[in-house]
């Protein structure tokens, strides 16, 4: 077999607003093994890096990505022996094709109900920061669309403009009705925080993500403790690698939830050491994909479908791309499906 990686510019259909900027395109690696004779892709693993945010957003990543591929064309085994917890988006993308070569389907890498095309797994509908009548256009389509749970980035317009949008929806419909998650990026400053977890406590929301800046986790524990919204840690979880590390970080802070997005946390096996974490500390978890290719989220969808978790997760941003590769998933009013008849179109 021959490995290489391949670059591929991932473009938004949209102008994607986040506390941390607008993103309009997004880069990816693909580690790919093809057959000498007939050059088939055999097996795929997508290095999802996210700049700005990935741990491994730092010089050196392509030199790391040629060694990997370099052993394994000379060992012929995608079992590399360095240390890749420092690189998480370039070791989940080495766990994934492992588990791509290790499977007769390379698409195919945990069978369940969900792969079989009998249990879609429930997501949220994500509304991406912008003008208030940006997210309002974007609310009222999901709402129009049937969607049970929608989570509304917040921090990057008035507050007060973001607490009507809340107001709008809860005018129409109840908790029981429709799930609200908010996701703050970070964006709130300490002294703060508490007050406006307070007054967004007042619509029935079911969490807010990241609430402060990661790093500040005395605040953090002051606000898990103190908030009457429920808190979910997300990129505070970034950068942990070493197990107790991250147990004593869920003890001290003592979240509700925590959202793994295994691009970020370093793959499959790390996402395992943060639910074990999780449980043992009394954090909740659901899973979220970190804006990959529908290759990186087929893999974390197969993945996820085999947790015993059914909580509503973020897996839906598989239409994001004007240049996606075509998949046999398919999103349709709050939940991600396997469509076995639709066939994948890799261009690589």
């Amino acid at each position: 077999m021959i490995a290489e990686f391949k670059k591929r510019i991932l473009k938004f259909k949209f102008r994607a607003g986040t506390s941390r900027g607008i993103l309009t395109e997004k880069p990816s690696w693909f580690i790919v093994v093809r057959n000498e004779e007939q050059g088939e892709i055999i097996a795929i693993g997508e290095c999802a890096l996210l700049p700005g945010l990935s741990f491994d957003d730092k010089s050196g990543y392509e030199n790391k990505l040629q060694e990997v591929i370099k052993y394994i064309n000379k060992h012929q085994t995608p079992d590399y022996p360095g240390d890749l917890a420092e690189w998480p988006s370039i070791r989940f993308g080495v766990e994934m094709l492992k588990k791509s070569l290790s499977t007769p389907d390379k698409f195919l890498l945990y069978e369940s109900p969900f792969t079989e095309g009998k249990r879609p797994i429930p997501i949220n509908g994500l509304i991406w920061m912008g003008e208030k009548q940006f997210m309002f256009e974007q609310i009222k389509q999901k709402i129009d669309e049937g969607w049970q749970c929608i989570k509304i980035k917040i921090g990057a317009i008035d507050f007060n403009e973001e607490l009507d949008l809340l107001k709008y929806i809860r005018k129409q419909f109840s908790a029981r009705d429709i799930q609200l998650r908010v996701d703050a990026n970070g964006a709130f400053k300490p002294d703060e925080a508490l007050e406006k977890l307070k007054r967004l406590s007042e619509f029935d929301l079911h969490s807010i993500e990241q609430p402060v800046k990661a790093g500040q986790i005395n605040t953090m524990a002051y606000l898990c403790e103190h908030s009457p919204l429920d808190i979910a840690l997300d990129e505070e979880l970034i950068g942990i690698f070493d197990y107790r590390e991250k147990y004593d970080l869920l003890k001290h802070i003592k979240p509700q939830y925590i959202v793994l997005k295994p691009s970020l946390v370093g793959g499959w096996q790390a996402s395992q050491e943060w639910i074990e974490a999780a449980e043992k500390s009394g954090a909740g978890y659901w899973i979220t994909s970190a804006l990959e290719s529908n290759i990186g989220l087929n893999a974390i969808a197969q993945w996820t479908a085999i947790l015993d978790n059914d909580m509503i997760h973020g897996l839906g941003t598989g239409k994001l791309y004007t240049n996606n590769f075509n998949s046999p998933l398919v999103v349709n009013k709050g939940f991600l499906s396997y469509d076995k008849e639709k066939e994948w179109e890799i261009n690589i």
